[in-house]
């Protein structure tokens, strides 16, 4: 069950093909560094992708880059670099981010610039149709009072809109017609169509992108909420006046504010993925980011940020406990009550509270020695961890700095466990109760067990 922007309503999710999933996401445009409501999106979408995977799905997920926009031309003069070495340089960003944040890579990830000859197809098609416009100075329009239907998904009144300010109001028949092309201003990138020089408007670029790879109808197509109206709406325009279905389901995730306020960069409140990190492990950013149900607004605050990383890391201590009493990891498997929040919206939340549930039942198995409920519990909370994307034994989380710091925690203590084990046969038990000691205001608790000591780590709420 998935909520359906366009109808306000959760439905069923039926495939157009049976076992498929296609699925086209708003990328980034690559003219700053990433904050974190980017990565938000690419992170709820990137949980649906993983749960329709789950539930025997085989999934298409295209993810497109707009490396040509007016805010990127603004960018590179003020950075004093091409536009194309600008773009190139935060598409590196994202996807450094994206990677950091254990984000699958799209099943391919289209470049607005590498698809001028599908775009200059589309507008042949709705000029020929009468329902674009060339006015002769190098721009194309839609005509938007020529649509049998618009602004079905954001649900306004074409009156009451104000003029599309995308382009010079000079040739339009309508204030409100959009650009689908921009003619070329003078020292500004260009591609010639046979309406003239020019590059294209950033809703004609989806349109066409969606279309090049997953045809004319596809499954879902996603983004953050802020892209409802105008991009999503024309979107929709362009693509159905052209005749193609275009997608079936529009899903959109909720922002991340500070203050009450969007995350952006006109704000001056974002906060960069690389900044974040040098707070919080990858891995605890991708939980706190993933924590709240994908249509709720995330309210950003430091304290919450730590909040949540000390939440995961009990759940991490729990499963290296258990890891250590059974002798193995985990096996992932699903609980049901994971299983249900998931299938109604991706209620994360819900899933959350299972894992809550789990991970209690889990403790008291660990202090009553219940091998199995310890087995079962321990199983599906990796189960769960690895659906959202943060599961603690995912190699993704193994390599650089991650790993470093954990070879040398877990190093670390074996080492002072092994001094402590040889105090102890040499019945030096004042040197064995001080290594413990030690280790516990480290906040490292060590407990003998007939299997030989076992070791967790307790934090602390204020940081």
């Amino acid at each position: 069950m998935l909520y359906d922007t366009l109808s306000r309503s959760v439905q069923p999710f039926v495939p157009l093909k049976k076992d498929q999933a296609t699925i086209y996401l708003c990328g980034a445009t690559v003219q700053a560094p990433p904050h974190i409501g980017h990565v938000r999106s690419a992170i709820n979408f990137d949980i649906l992708r993983r749960w329709l995977t789950k539930s025997g799905y085989e999934v298409t997920f295209i993810r497109n880059v707009t490396d040509i926009d007016d805010k990127i031309l603004n960018k590179a003069k003020h950075e004093n670099l091409t536009w194309w070495a600008l773009a190139m340089k935060y598409e590196r960003a994202f996807a450094s981010a994206y990677d950091a944040l254990n984000v699958i890579p799209p099943t391919y990830e289209p470049r607005a610039t590498g698809h001028i000859p599908q775009m200059i197809e589309l507008m042949q098609i709705l000029i020929d149709k009468g329902i674009a416009y060339a006015p002769g100075n190098g721009d194309v329009y839609l005509e938007v009072r020529k649509l049998k239907s618009y602004l079905t998904l954001s649900r306004q009144n074409l009156d009451d809109l104000q003029p599309a300010s995308d382009a010079d109001e000079t040739y339009k028949k309508d204030p409100r017609d959009f650009a689908m092309w921009k003619a070329a201003k003078v020292g500004e990138p260009s591609w010639p169509t046979p309406w003239g020089v020019g590059r294209p408007g950033w809703h004609l670029e989806c349109s066409a992108m969606a279309h090049a790879y997953l045809g004319e109808a596809f499954d879902i197509h996603g983004g953050g909420l802020d892209l409802i109206f105008p991009h999503h709406e024309n979107e929709i325009a362009q693509s159905q006046a052209a005749g193609w279905p275009f997608a079936k389901l529009w899903m959109h995730n909720a922002l991340v504010t500070a203050s009450g306020e969007k995350m952006s960069k006109s704000l001056g409140n974002s906060m960069q993925v690389s900044a974040v990190l040098k707070r919080v492990r990858r891995i605890e950013l991708r939980w706190y980011l993933g924590s709240a149900h994908y249509r709720s607004i995330l309210e950003y605050s430091p304290d919450a940020l730590d909040e949540s990383a000390v939440a995961f890391r009990r759940i991490e201590s729990f499963l290296d406990r258990a890891a250590q009493l059974l002798g193995n990891p985990p096996t992932p498997t699903l609980g049901q009550g994971f299983i249900d929040a998931m299938n109604d919206d991706l209620a994360v939340p819900q899933a959350l509270a299972h894992i809550s549930e789990a991970l209690h039942a889990g403790n008291i198995a660990l202090s009553t020695s219940d091998l199995k409920t310890l087995e079962e519990k321990s199983n599906e909370i990796r189960g769960a961890l690895e659906v959202l994307g943060c599961d603690p034994y995912d190699p993704t989380f193994s390599e650089g700095g991650d790993i470093d710091l954990q070879k040398a925690l877990d190093g670390t203590i074996e080492l002072a466990l092994n001094q402590r084990q040889a105090a102890r046969e040499r019945k030096d038990f004042a040197a064995s109760d001080a290594i413990r000691d030690g280790l516990a205001a480290l906040g490292i608790i060590i407990e003998d067990t007939p299997q030989g000591p076992r070791w967790s780590i307790t934090y602390r709420e204020e940081r």
